[in-house]
This record gives structure tokens, C-alpha cells and sequence, in this order.
């Protein structure tokens, strides 16, 4: 299968794949039986697993675009920000229209109201008057005051007998008997009316004006188109009377100031059912600046005036105010996004190593001062970084150091008839300052040193390497002198004092005071079996006979601490089977986890149980049993044990 098309079922998935199938099946169905069930099942699958892979595109749509901090950033403002906004927007704009809307009705059926309230009280005169001169006070009243208002005014006026018409010729019917004092629309022979019908003690007073177009349009004559009909009374107008609209919707004062139409519940009187109610329909076409100049008339009122001119000034401070905020959102937007994206860059540059990379700081914030910290951390980086090159570089060196070392210590064993010689040093780091030997004085004789240098490391392994060359500069020279003054057939014993002596002169002379060394030189001589020594201040060695250990003498101090130090000679005679066993600290003086010392005690009696072991055996028995009691294979200090048995 091609790695693209894998690629793809992976990215699909089992949902996505059934989607594919479906959709395929779904179109075979639909040319083939385009109504069955089948048919409809299939076409709800695709529906279901359409909808899933849409909502898994737009997740990793949404994954994608916000990876970056900015888009991040912006996602977070918008709803945060920007939907709520939008969302007061919308809704004050729906607010303001449903007000606005409102307000348009509310200003037609108001001036209605008052209308039939100028109707309520023309009756409550008539009913005050004298039932003689109300025909005179009818045409009076009806010429001066309500004629202009109320065109098409009719009055009809019975009492005791008596009807009074206005105007004479007026044709309106006489109401029925039932019906009590009332007022509001009428509507009768499918028209419509505002009227007051008032009760008299023997009769009553019926005041009608028909709702004509030009009645509608002059209750607020700068609103627009107003029109009245009856829920469900046939077509808009019906019960209107009166010929074609004279008002217009006024002109849009901008690009955004469309129509609406809104509408108004008007309760009605009808003619023939006295005392029922039924509710018609009040409909104003108009336009949001006409209602707002309808209300805000600067002509009719000076405060009006005022308080439109500071709500458009409210509108602009609002936008001028959000502009700003935009502005100084955009600004930290880009501040902070700039900061991350720097320390982006500045991360990919140590990812590939450029420690020497350093991203720029602006401002004095909290992004600044993590700037500040990251270069830092480079240049500390890049410090270590040469630290840590230095330090493979001294690391090489001391390897080189612990290889030289190395071949100081003897590579050869003597191989003589009644000593068997075995040594091991083990350096608690690469390189040791403890210090064995043994060399061959002509054929008869054998040198033993051990010795212990003051302190680790390096400066303990160069004194070690001074040490061990001091000592075999001075046998050789001591072999040179002896072959001078005698016939070189018998070669005398060594003076390991006069030899000691000479090598802390030596030391202390081209040494610094603080460095100083333990050491033990002795000499074995293989005619007699005679074990002449010398120790400076070093551990005493142990000399095990018939299994019972014993500590041999120290004859001075250290040697390189103190010019002119005196040393004396000490002899052992070594019989057979005899096991001189020669240690440094390291041996006695690790501690365990109580801070207790191995020490020599038990050290002694650890050789004792294991005196008849070989030599290697023994090394190994003592150096497990250092080991076991530290509980960890690091060393405190360097180990070295040399052991010599007389066969």
C-alpha cells in the first residue's frame, strides 16, 4: 500500500473510513432506489460520521492555528474580549431596535389615546349641559374645537325622547339599549372608529370619528405610514376608510437606516355586541431616525436636544475608547508574543549548540527579566561548556598521569629462593599517592619500600613519583659508591637509615614544607634471612610468625616535613614460613556507616585466621573484608598492602 494512502486511512481512522463506504453506498442507492430505507439508514450514517470527521478537522484546524503564542493570544482576546463585546453589541443593537420599535407604536397609540380622551371629555360637557341648549352647544363645540381634530365628527345625543344629531344630515345608528358608558375603537359595518359613549339618566350622548388614513397619519405626522386592521379580517387596511395615504416613510438618513414594520395590540368595540371586546391590530412602518427625531425635537424641546448631542457624544467617546484599548491590547500582544517568540529562537539556538546566542531585552518586566535569566543560562552554559572541556581535557591528562604512574610501580617481581613477594595499590582516585616498591641489590639482596604521601590526587601522585625516584637514585648511587670502595665481590648491607635520612633531606629540599610522606624502607638479606628496616612515621608492619602477628618498630618521623630528621635500624631475623605484612591507612582507617575505623586490631586478626592463604588469597580476603565494611565499593583513601613470606 502506498505510504500516502496509509497515511490517509491513519488520518481517517475506522470512523472515517465507514464515513468513505457510506458515503459510496449512499450514491450507488440514490440512482438505484433513491426512496427506499436502505437508502434513508445509509444517509443518516454518512450524516453521523460526516458530523465526526468535521468536528476531528476542526480540532486539528484548532490545534494548528493556535500552536503559534500569538494566535494563542488572540483566540484568548476574542473570547474574552471580543465575543462578549460583539455579543452586548448585538444585543444592544436588538434592544435598540426592539425599543425603538416599541417606542413607534407607543407614540401612535398614545396620541390615540389622547384622541379618544379629547372625545371622553367633549361627552362629560354635553352631559353637564343643559338638556335645552345642547343642540346649539353641540354645533358650537363641534365647529371651534373638534372639527380640525376629529374629521368626520358625528354626535348623537338622546334624552327623554329628545336626539340631536351632528351634523344634521349625520347617519350613525342609534346604539342599543344595552349598551353602557364606553369609549375607544369601534368597529362597525367593517370600519373603524375611536368613540365615547356616555349614559344620560334618560339616555345617552355617541360621539364617532372614523379612523381614515389621513386620521392615522396625522396622530404623528413625521413617523411614517400607519395602518389598522383586525387579526384575521382579510387583507391589511380592511376596515379602514378614506382614500390613499398622504404620509410617506420618511427618507434613510444613512446606508443603515432601513425599514421596519411593528405592531400593536389595540382593543376594539364592535357595533353589534354590546359590551364585548375583541383585540385588532395597529401597524407603523417607519424608520429608526424617524423615530428618533420624532422623540428628540429639538424645536419642541432644548433638553431633547442636549441629551441626543450627549449620547452621540457617549457613542463616540465609547468607540474612541475602544479603539485605544485595541491599540494597547495590540501593543502588549505584540510585546509579549515578541518576548516568547525571542526565547523560541534563543532555545533552537542551544538546541544546535550556539551558546554564544543572545536574545534582546526590551522593557522592564517579567518577560524581560526572563530574558535576562536565559541569557544568563547561556552564558553560564557556554562557561560550563568550557569548563567541561577543560576538565576532559584534565581528565585526559590524569589518565595519561595514571598510566604513567602505573609504570612506576614494579612490573617485575624479584624472583629469589626464599621470598616471595606480592603487592597491590588500589587508588581512591585516577591517580595514587601511595607508593610501593622492591628492586634487587645485586643478587643477594633485596630493597621492600612502602609509603603513604600527605593528601589525594595529583600533587600526591607527583610527590609518590618523587618519592620513587629519590629512592632509586639513591640505591644506585649507593651500589656505585659500594662497587668504588670495595673489590665487588661482596656486596655490604645497606644503611636504610643513612638512606632514609638522605631522602628527607632531599624531599624537604625541593619539596613546600606541607609536603610529607610515610614511609618504611627495608632490606632483606637472603644468605642469613636478616630483615634490616627503617620506618619514618609509617604504620608498623606486621611481622606473623606460628600465626601470631606482631608489630615491628618505628624508628622516626615522616620524612620531607623536617630538615636534619634523625632515623634508626631496626633487624628481624625471618625464618621459615615467616609473613611480613606491610599496609597503608587506607587499609585501617575507612569508617563505617557509625563512623567506626577497620583499624589495625582487627586487621591483625583477620591476617592471623588466614595466615597459612597464599599471598594473593590473603590480599584478597583483606581488601573484601575493608569492603564489607565501608558498604560501598568507593574508597575513602587509597589502599595498598605488600606482603613478604620467608619459604
Amino acid at each position: 500500500m502506498p505510504a500516502r494512502l496509509q497515511t490517509l486511512f491513519r488520518w481517517l481512522g475506522r470512523v472515517g473510513i465507514a464515513f468513505v463506504i457510506l458515503l459510496a453506498v449512499y450514491i450507488v442507492l440514490e440512482k438505484a432506489a433513491p426512496h427506499s430505507e436502505l437508502n434513508l439508514v445509509v444517509l443518516i450514517g454518512v450524516l453521523i460520521t460526516g458530523i465526526w470527521l468535521a468536528v476531528r478537522l476542526l480540532r486539528i484546524v484548532a490545534r494548528q492555528a493556535v500552536w503559534r503564542l500569538r494566535n494563542r493570544l488572540l483566540v484568548t482576546y476574542m473570547f474574552i474580549a471580543v465575543v462578549p463585546i460583539a455579543l452586548i453589541a448585538a444585543l444592544a443593537v436588538l434592544g435598540g431596535l426592539t425599543l425603538v420599535a416599541q417606542l413607534a407604536v407607543y407614540l401612535v397609540t398614545s396620541e390615540l389615546d389622547r384622541r379618544i380622551a379629547g372625545l371622553q371629555s367633549a361627552a362629560d360637557s354635553l352631559a353637564r349641559t343643559d338638556p335645552a341648549s345642547r343642540p346649539a352647544v353641540v354645533e358650537k363645540m363641534a365647529d371651534l374645537f373638534y372639527r380640525e381634530h376629529y374629521p368626520g365628527i358625528e354626535i348623537l345625543v338622546r334624552d327623554s325622547g329628545r336626539t340631536t344629531r351632528y351634523p344634521p344630515n349625520s347617519a350613525i345608528p342609534q346604539p342599543r339599549i344595552e349598551w353602557q358608558a364606553a369609549r375607544g375603537v369601534l368597529l362597525r359595518d367593517r370600519r373603524f372608529y375611536i368613540w365615547c359613549h356616555e349614559k344620560l339618566p334618560a339616555g345617552d350622548i355617541t360621539i364617532v370619528t372614523p379612523l381614515t388614513r389621513g386620521f392615522l397619519e396625522s396622530l404623528v405626522p413625521t413617523l411614517g405610514v400607519v395602518d389598522f386592521g383586525e387579526y384575521g379580517g382579510g387583507p391589511r387596511g380592511t376596515g379602514i376608510t378614506g382614500g390613499a395615504a398622504v404620509a410617506r416613510v420618511p427618507p434613510p438618513a444613512n446606508r443603515f437606516d432601513t425599514e421596519f414594520l411593528w405592531f400593536a395590540s389595540v382593543p376594539k368595540w364592535v357595533w353589534e355586541r354590546p359590551g364585548q371586546r375583541s383585540d385588532s391590530y395597529l401597524a407603523v412602518r417607519t424608520r429608526v431616525s424617524a423615530v428618533l427625531a420624532t422623540v428628540f425635537n429639538r424645536q419642541a424641546d432644548q433638553a431633547q436636544g442636549v441629551l441626543q448631542l450627549g449620547l452621540i457624544i457617549g457613542i463616540i467617546v465609547f468607540f474612541i475608547v475602544e479603539l485605544v484599548s485595541m491599540v494597547i491590547g495590540i501593543t502588549m500582544t505584540r510585546t509579549i508574543t515578541g518576548a516568547v517568540h525571542r526565547l523560541y529562537e534563543g532555545t533552537q539556538k542551544v538546541i544546535e549548540g550556539e551558546f554564544s546566542h543572545r536574545i534582546e531585552v526590551t522593557g522592564k518586566d517579567q518577560l524581560a527579566e526572563l530574558s535576562h535569566s536565559f541569557n544568563q543560562m547561556t552564558e553560564n552554559l557556554e562557561r560550563l561548556l568550557v569548563v567541561a572541556k577543560e576538565k576532559e581535557r584534565l581528565q585526559s591528562e590524569i589518565e595519561i598521569a595514571r598510566e604513567v604512574q602505573s609504570q612506576l610501580y614494579p612490573r617485575v617481581v624479584p624472583q629469589t629462593r626464599t621470598l616471595h613477594l606480592s603487592a597491590v595499590c588500589h587508588p581512591a582516585r585516577m591517580v595514587s599517592g601511595d607508593y610501593y616498591d622492591y628492586a634487587t641489590i645485586r643478587d643477594t639482596q633485596i630493597a621492600i619500600a612502602i609509603g603513604d604521601v600527605a593528601g589525594k590526587g595529583i600533587s600526591a601522585a607527583l610527590l609518590m613519583a618523587t618519592l620513587q625516584s629519590s629512592l632509586r637514585t639513591q640505591l644506585q648511587s649507593w651500589l656505585e659508591v659500594a662497587a668504588a670502595a670495595g673489590n665487588g665481590t661482596v656486596t655490604p648491607m645497606v644503611s636504610t637509615s643513612h638512606l632514609v635520612s638522605r631522602l628527607n633531606n632531599q624531599l624537604h629540599a625541593y619539596t613546600s614544607p606541607e609536603k610529607y610522606a610515610t614511609f618504611c624502607l627495608g632490606v632483606y638479606d637472603e644468605p642469613t634471612g636478616v630483615f634490616t628496616y627503617t620506618n619514618a612515621g609509617h604504620l608498623p608492619p606486621l611481622l606473623v610468625r606460628d600465626g601470631v602477628p606482631e608489630r615491628l618498630d618505628v624508628n622516626g618521623t615522616v620524612v620531607g616535613a623536617f630538615p636534619f630528621s634523625s632515623y634508626g635500624e631496626s633487624r628481624v631475623q625471618m625464618k621459615s614460613g615467616d609473613l611480613l605484612v606491610c599496609f597503608t591507612d587506607g587499609i585501617t582507617e575507612p569508617e563505617n556507616e557509625y563512623g567506626e575505623m577497620y583499624g589495625e586490631d582487627r586487621l591483625m586478626d583477620l591476617i592471623a585466621r588466614n595466615a597459612n592463604r597464599s599471598e594473593e588469597e590473603i590480599i584478597e580476603v583483606v581488601l573484601s573484608s575493608v569492603h564489607q565494611w565501608t558498604a560501598t565499593e568507593e574508597l575513602q583513601d587509597d589502599m595498598t598492602i605488600l606482603l613478604a613470606r620467608r619459604v
